[in-house]
């Protein structure tokens, strides 16, 4: 079987700027993929150019090897959670999911029967009669993705759904959203800046920078072996000497030096509190400035202190600059 969705090449240009320079993907069946990256590295412009809201100046959009470059957004078989969920804010819940299967023209009892099932299973049926403006932010976004899910849509395209939240909710909605995509089956292409949410729900992602891919792969392989420092450094903090890099969590500090010997002695700069860690500033001898992150039960180093530092040499991320 071939991919779901393909992008080939895929560019965008505008007067003043390339948003999309020769983007290539394949996502498959089912999978739960997400475009990270910068603000204004092409992230909402593919998604745009999937959904039919923008055109391509080049390169093709194929799903499941068709290719719908030329379709008008309606006559994709995508649809779209926006940022900002675009409820309707005159109709309540029910009108809202509804509101697509009427453009289709699905039979009632078809109709009757898709929107029952998803307001149980995102735990909606209590709502149904209630508009947008009585619901809570977790609860517009469950509503904003029954819509678009009760059209049963090849891929559902995910706009940063959970940035009008708080932190608290969008990770439990994050969590949410993982769990409803393996029980539907449908492939979810989501957009995000966040890098602790891409690594948290995605099969695979794709990092973006300036219109151009960086690097695809699962979470794992993206944060152990990136291809070059900017995909290090987005994906996660990590403490550059020399053209190697080393993340806090595989930085040991310590009062003594090694037993074995190729500790770095250093000065502690501060000690941050981070609730489940701390962060460990220090300042080596050639002036360099390194984080270890310690757990929350070990013992405090306080500013001004001598330590050492260490780390095991296939930590280490020897790569280029892009």
């Amino acid at each position: 079987m071939g991919p779901l969705l393909e992008l080939r090449g895929l560019t965008k240009h505008y007067p003043s700027h390339c948003a999309v320079d020769g983007l290539t993907l394949t996502i498959g069946e089912g999978e739960f993929f997400s475009l990270l990256g910068p603000s204004g590295c092409g992230k909402t412009t593919t998604l745009r150019l999937i959904a039919g809201f923008e055109q391509p100046s080049s390169g093709e959009i194929l799903l499941r090897g068709a290719p719908v470059s030329g379709l008008k957004p309606y006559q994709r078989n995508v649809s779209t959670v926006f940022q900002n969920y675009a409820l309707f804010p005159h109709l309540d819940v029910l009108s809202n999911i509804e509101f697509g299967l009427r453009h289709q023209r699905v039979e009632a009892g078809e109709a009757a029967r898709r929107v029952a099932e998803l307001l149980a299973l995102l735990e909606l049926e209590n709502k149904q009669r209630r508009r947008p403006a009585e619901l809570s932010g977790g609860e517009k976004q469950r509503v904003a993705l029954a819509r678009s899910l009760v059209v049963h849509p090849a891929v559902l395209l995910l706009d940063e759904p959970l940035s009008a939240l708080d932190p608290n909710l969008r990770k439990q909605v994050r969590n949410e959203l993982r769990a409803i995509q393996r029980r539907v089956g449908i492939a979810f292409l989501f957009v995000t800046h966040d890098q602790e949410e891409a690594l948290s729900i995605s099969d695979r992602i794709a990092l973006l920078r300036e219109g151009r891919l960086v690097q695809t792969g699962a979470p794992e392989e993206l944060y152990l072996r990136p291809n070059c420092r900017f995909a290090a450094s987005f994906l996660g903090p990590v403490n550059w000497m020399n053209g190697i890099g080393v993340r806090p969590e595989a930085t040991v500090i310590s009062p003594q030096p090694h037993p074995a010997g190729g500790s770095r002695p250093a000065v502690v700069l501060n000690c941050t509190f981070l609730g489940n860690c701390f962060h460990v500033a220090v300042r080596l001898e050639s002036g360099e400035c390194f984080t270890a992150e310690i757990p929350r039960q070990a013992a405090l180093f306080a500013p001004g202190q001598p330590v050492h530092i260490w780390w095991d040499k296939r930590d280490e991320l020897e790569l280029p600059e892009l």
